[in-house]
């Protein structure tokens, strides 16, 4: 395969999303179906960002994909990524996507298993056993003679037949509110926003995000930065930084543990797709990514 800048072509993106349900809105970050179009036998190579764990189906040519620092490479039509706090890199053809963003609550909810056994790594959904419940979604998304919004009412009916809710779902709600504050940087305020103790909720973020909550915490004001030079039409990191930093250095640390690559080597870089699909995101659901999203609330509605 041809990768890009041989032929000069860039990728046409395009992404449409789809709000859960009320009832079921503080499992989702979203529904989306994204759709990739490049020139016959040519792909393009971007890096995914930290984010909450993800439901993915390829209806056709699915990517490979590769956690940044590590050999093992993924190609499946069904991948499941867990929580993360790095970066991944994936290689894409012309194809269509469909996502489902699971928040903490839905992994709750759903996959019901400690989250913190699942961050940072990939899976096949269609071979691993712990994800065996969603396959059937595979065949929603592969059926020919529904309507997209016909899959997203199939997918939605399929969700509220699987699970009640957990039994924890006030504190994690209450946690994750209390998580994306941009003014939260000390567990100690965390734990007293989520009124919760400190060892409380290190345990409860452990079984439903994934990470203690000093990690969280240091994910969250990287993601503001990132998103913010993402969006950025002059591309400086300078005004992006996030005020809680202690300096420039303390950010390029932070940078590099998450996204194992300096952020001048980030910034160089062609993102693609991801840039693209930040965009969108933004101007439609409110949100450049999912880990700035708030738990079942929405700025703007997702466009018809």
């Amino acid at each position: 395969m041809a990768e890009l800048g041989k032929s000069g072509a860039k990728p046409e993106i395009d992404v449409r999303f789809f709000e859960p349900p009320p009832d079921l809105a503080r499992c989702f970050t979203s529904f989306h179906l994204l759709e990739v179009r490049l020139p016959p036998g040519e792909i393009v190579t971007d890096y995914l960002q930290p984010e909450w764990s993800n439901l993915r189906f390829f209806e056709s040519n699915p990517p490979t994909v590769q956690l940044v620092g590590s050999d093992e490479e993924i190609h499946s039509p069904f991948m499941v990524s867990g929580p993360s706090c790095g970066s991944v890199r994936f290689s894409i053809g012309t194809t269509r996507m469909w996502g489902i963003g699971l928040m903490p609550l839905g992994w709750a909810r759903f996959v019901k298993r400690p989250a913190s056994d699942f961050s940072d790594q990939i899976w096949d959904g269609q071979t691993v056993e712990a994800f065996a419940a969603f396959r059937p979604l595979s065949k929603i998304f592969s059926a020919r003679h529904l309507t997209d919004d016909e899959k997203v009412d199939a997918v939605i009916q399929f969700f509220r037949k699987f699970a009640d809710s957990p039994r924890d779902e006030d504190r994690i709600i209450t946690t994750h509110e209390a998580m994306i504050d941009p003014r939260m940087c000390e567990v100690r305020a965390f734990a007293e926003q989520a009124g919760l103790t400190v060892r409380t909720l290190e345990r409860l973020c452990m079984k439903h995000f994934g990470y203690p909550p000093s990690m969280l915490l240091r994910r969250q004001r990287m993601m503001r930065s990132l998103a913010a030079f993402m969006l950025a039409q002059d591309k400086t990191w300078t005004q992006a930084i996030d005020g809680t930093y202690h300096d420039q250095a303390h950010f390029v640390r932070e940078f590099q543990t998450f996204m194992h690559m300096s952020p001048t080597d980030y910034s160089s870089m062609p993102h693609p797709v991801l840039s693209a699909f930040m965009e969108q995101r933004q101007q439609v659901w409110g949100s450049p990514v999912q880990t700035l999203d708030s738990p079942g609330r929405r700025n703007k509605r997702p466009a018809e």
